[in-house]
């Protein structure tokens, strides 16, 4: 079973909203992600892989944490999806 994490409903901290691929240390190397590319931000259309690199350099940003996945497809981190297996 597969829980994605969305960034802008997952609570944490006694119900508290929290932006989950906003924020960079909940984002690791070969984490399964969704990403937005800068071709579909409009259309918001969602590209899943695994993390190859963390592009970002600060720990926060507001629209998602820029990655590369191991397809080589750059976008902003937009959900984390967790294996519960």
């Amino acid at each position: 079973m597969k829980t994605i994490l969305y960034a802008y409903k997952m609570t944490l901290n006694g119900g508290r909203m929290s932006d989950a691929g906003t924020h960079r240390e909940n984002i690791k190397k070969g984490s399964l992600v969704e990403i937005v590319q800068k071709q579909h931000q409009r259309s918001g259309e969602l590209t899943e892989g695994f993390v190859q690199r963390i592009l970002t350099k600060s720990s926060y940003h507001p629209h998602g944490i820029k990655v590369m996945l191991d397809t080589k497809e750059v976008g902003r981190v937009k959900n984390i999806i967790e294996d519960n297996n």
